[in-house]
């Protein structure tokens, strides 16, 4: 699976997570949450992501 910036992606956990940065298709900064309100950034590896939904 071949993650890129931009990408909208199903974490393994449930929730849906807005790619920000993607180093080397290993690690990734993403933005989970519903509004900017409750936006969090997270960092993941690709372990943590179930599938791409969109692709930027």
């Amino acid at each position: 699976m071949i993650i890129k910036q931009f990408d909208t992606v199903l974490l393994k956990d449930g929730r849906m997570a807005a790619v920000m940065e993607a180093f080397e298709n290993k690690v990734f900064i993403v933005d989970v949450g519903d509004s900017p309100e409750d936006w969090d950034t997270i960092s993941i590896t690709i372990d943590d992501i179930e599938k791409v939904l969109y692709s930027a």
